[in-house]
């Protein structure tokens, strides 16, 4: 049951995490469906920060693994806005096309710093086992993680941002009706910027966080299981809310940990289910979720719509 608990938190920080990257940029008004490719691009930046600190002290590297995953996250995101924000361009492609190039951008990366290493090791696979301990320790027989204080702060700072602060509610009247938020003197392309950055920042520290569960070693030809996509159904069955996003994140997270600790379940481990079945579960949920929530779900009025000044 340790197990269990510690698997279900570690994933619902990383859904948590890149749920409300996603939040943020669709209440500014852009829709991104790339944060699949951002986790990958903050993952990678992540786990060779690692690789190359594995012997510092221990703050050093966490520090610096946060923040290149950041940096990461948010330069791979400024392609969204640059080409959903000033070129006016069709945000749902511009996801996917992301979420495309990420893998292969990540696979082509490690596989030169690999071979660059050795020319015989044409892998794309990184390793960070002295890093990842920087991130662990351990409370009796349960491994906690930083990224799980790094959630729950990211939840309730999100709620403070969005809710009881200027900046926050400038951001989602942007999302809700940009012409008038215009007309009362608030930048909309700058507030947009913000929201796809701030997206790009929470996506690259899912990916790290992601990366890092339960594993040393990370092969980026796998990308990330769909977990940005699974953020999506997360933050649309939160209802965009930061609060109802930790929650739904818990639900997911929870099939997601089946198909590691079902073996280790007595009553699970007698039924003779096979593995895959427990892989598919959140999957399946979320498109069983989605089907019977997504009708009542109320997103930002503006999202996905191209601003343009000129028009009223």
């Amino acid at each position: 049951m340790v197990l269990l608990l510690q698997y279900t938190l570690i994933f619902a920080s990383v859904l948590s995490l890149v749920a409300l990257g996603g939040c943020f940029s669709e209440h500014s008004g852009i829709i991104n469906l790339g944060l699949e490719g951002i986790m990958v691009i903050g993952a990678l930046g992540g786990a060779m920060t690692l690789d190359a600190m594995g012997g510092q002290a221990a703050p050093a590297v966490v520090l610096a693994t946060l923040a290149v995953s950041i940096l990461c996250g948010m330069a791979y995101a400024a392609l969204l806005g640059f080409a959903c924000i000033q070129f006016s361009a069709d945000q749902t492609l511009v996801g996917t096309a992301l979420n495309i190039l990420a893998t292969a951008l990540a696979t082509v990366i490690v596989k030169a710093r690999n071979m660059a290493r050795n020319p015989d090791d044409v892998s794309s696979t990184v390793q960070y086992v002295t890093g990842k301990k920087a991130f662990i320790f351990r409370i009796g027989s349960f491994e906690f993680n930083w990224f799980m204080l790094i959630a729950l702060i990211a939840l309730i700072l999100a709620g403070i941002i969005l809710y009881r602060t200027r900046f926050g509610l400038r951001l989602m009247a942007c999302g809700e009706n940009p012409q008038a938020a215009d007309s009362v003197g608030i930048n909309v392309y700058k507030m947009r910027w913000a929201g796809v950055l701030i997206s790009g920042a929470l996506g690259g520290l899912g990916g790290i966080c992601y990366i890092t569960a339960g594993v040393s070693e990370w092969k980026f030809e796998n990308g990330v299981a769909g977990f940005g996509f699974l953020a999506l159904a997360v933050m649309i069955f939160g209802a965009w809310k930061p609060l109802n996003i930790g929650l739904a994140a818990l639900l997911f997270g929870f099939f997601r940990t089946l198909s590691n600790v079902y073996s280790s379940i007595g009553i699970l481990a007698n039924l003779n289910i096979p593995g895959t079945l427990y892989n598919m579960l959140p999957y399946i949920i979320s498109l069983l979720v989605l089907a019977f929530t997504s009708r009542n779900s109320r997103a930002p009025k503006a999202e996905g719509i191209p601003y343009d000044k000129g028009s009223r």
